[in-house]
């Protein structure tokens, strides 16, 4: 295969997985870990299953504290987009950190530019803009601007969605005991369209997305008091496991929307900036949002995150107190721009689409061979593969997902688990015969846990 990543990201094949231990995790990543956790709690999942301690990253590939070297698979968490440590990036950020940190909220050249290239990448009129720290406050920041557009308090938002860990962004999404006693007052949420888990379904058995909306409007009629100031989605589902909507899923919704003056907020954090191909998710269905909310690879590991609002709705960021503390410093913009201007110059669209087209060739034939893989999934460098127990009653196979998972991180593939879904969010500077070496890894593992089962 042909090269086709950025020259500072490219990776001789034969150098990756490169481990040197003779257990993983090594004995100097069990020792910082034993020293961490006497501290720190709540990891998460990736950390708990394979409590690695990672020392650089390089591209596509990190190297832990006892040497061994990964191919990622995860980018952080669709975070380090265009690999790790991007020159251009690290350059823009150390080069602001030396001249100005902060000034709150005023204006300065590399945040003025960052503007000026957020609305010249967008094929819409989102044309107010606001800059935060973290996904979880742009996403409350787009709820406030959705009622001060509106007039509306109410929102709907879809099942096994994500959207943040704060109070409203919380309420978006699915809740738990220790999140409070219940939904805040307003927030619904709804099926959303599964084409691998449909709950309506057309006679001959395919999804029926109509009877999803025919739902959708019974629902406001029945269950709120019609006030609906947004629906609120992710154009894909990533904590539920890389979840796809039908192709006329986000068109239909738009209208159905348009039709009872309902907002369309879409949370891009996780699918923006180049991760499917294009700058937004929702260009794939060629749908405009009238809010949209950016972070994770916008920086590419830098803390900074985005809200943008439609034109006509520009003036309702006036009335929200929509500053904040570290949002649009200097820092932050310099990663940001960075970022867009790497994947502009280096034509990373176009690379991670080529990716995509390759992961999808090869993911449908890994489901072809695997009788546990019930489903796969993605569009560019975002995707999943679904573990099933059996294909005819997809009964879920979380024990296989997790021995996957560890498998083929034991053999130098760093990568995301959802229970028995596992999700793949390589950084889109990735090369060909790299993105094969990583699939590589992942069949031998799936193939290994297969015998294990007796499949």
């Amino acid at each position: 295969m042909a090269s086709s990543a950025p020259a500072w990201a490219r990776i001789d094949p034969r150098d990756v997985p490169h481990i040197v231990t003779d257990t993983i995790p090594g004995p100097r990543s069990q020792a910082f870990n034993a020293r961490g956790m006497k501290y720190m709690v709540g990891y998460s999942s990736q950390v708990t299953l394979f409590p690695v301690v990672f020392e650089k990253g390089h591209g596509v590939t990190l190297t832990d504290v006892d040497g061994n070297v990964y191919i990622d698979f995860s980018s952080g968490i669709y975070v380090t987009t265009l690999g790790h440590c991007h020159p251009k990036v690290s350059e823009a950020v150390a080069l602001h950190a030396k001249n100005l940190m902060n000034c709150h909220d005023f204006n300065t050249p590399v945040k003025v530019a960052l503007l000026e290239k957020m609305a010249e990448i967008q094929p819409w009129d989102l044309t107010g803009m606001q800059l935060y720290d973290s996904g979880t406050t742009a996403v409350e920041a787009g709820l406030r601007a959705c009622r001060a557009a509106t007039g509306k308090n109410e929102f709907i938002s879809c099942f096994m969605d994500f959207h943040g860990k704060t109070g409203h962004a919380v309420s978006c999404g699915k809740m738990n005991p220790t999140n409070g006693g219940g939904r805040t007052q307003g927030f619904y949420m709804v099926p959303r369209p599964d084409p691998y888990r449909p709950m309506f379904t057309k006679a001959d058995g395919t999804i029926d997305t109509d009877a999803y909306l025919n739902f959708y409007d019974q629902f406001i009629t029945n269950a709120t008091t019609g006030q609906i100031a947004a629906f609120v989605l992710e154009p894909v589902q990533g904590w539920a496991g890389s979840i796809f909507p039908p192709d006329d899923f986000f068109p239909k919704l738009r209208a159905f929307c348009d039709e009872r003056g309902i907002l369309l907020m879409a949370d891009e954090v996780l699918t923006g900036m180049g991760r499917t191909g294009k700058y937004f998710c929702m260009e794939h269905w060629d749908t405009a949002p009238d809010v949209v909310t950016v972070g994770k690879g916008f920086g590419n590991g830098f803390p900074v995150t985005g809200m943008l609002v439609s034109d006509k709705y520009r003036d309702s960021l006036k009335g929200i107190s929509a500053s904040s503390s570290y949002g649009g410093n200097p820092m932050a913009c310099a990663a940001a721009l960075a970022s867009l201007e790497v994947i502009q110059e280096e034509g990373l669209l176009e690379n991670a689409t080529r990716l995509g087209e390759y992961f999808d060739q090869r993911l449908q034939q890994i489901k072809a061979d695997h009788p546990i893989v019930g489903d796969v999934r993605g569009k560019g460098c975002l995707l999943g593969v679904e573990l099933v127990k059996d294909r005819a009653t997809k009964e879920p196979f979380a024990e296989a997902g997790k021995l996957v998972y560890q498998r083929a991180f034991a053999k130098g593939l760093a990568w995301v688990p959802a229970g028995h879904i596992l999700r793949m969010s390589p950084p889109i500077v990735m090369d060909l015969p790299i993105a094969a070496k990583g699939m590589d890894i992942i069949e031998e593992a799936i193939a290994e846990v297969e015998r294990d089962f007796g499949y």
